[in-house]
């Protein structure tokens, strides 16, 4: 009689979810394309799910920064003006898979 052994190796995994981080990037004073960049180049190391709020003050990142996102598959979950006299504004972006 011919017997299969398998190997049910049982591997113990933390299966916890790993508790999310808020990140928090100053791109004020600078102006196009370079709150896009810095946003990116700091989405690249974060991990999904993680969340990022963007202070700028160049009036085109609020269409520029949520527009990147979409394309990149991250979500914007606020987008505001905070400071009218300043043009400064708050992007919150939730990050998806890199």
């Amino acid at each position: 009689m011919n017997k299969m052994l398998s190997s049910n190796k049982s591997t113990a995994r933390n299966t916890a979810p790993r508790e999310q981080t808020h990140h928090k990037l100053d791109a004020r004073n600078v102006l196009c394309p370079l709150p896009v960049i810095r946003t990116q180049n700091l989405v690249l190391t974060l991990p999904e799910g993680d969340t990022l709020d963007v202070t700028c003050t160049d009036p085109g990142a609020l269409c520029d920064i949520p527009a990147w996102c979409r394309i990149n598959g991250h979500e914007i979950v606020e987008a505001r003006i905070t400071n009218p006299d300043t043009n400064e504004v708050l992007i919150s972006i939730r990050v998806g898979k890199n």
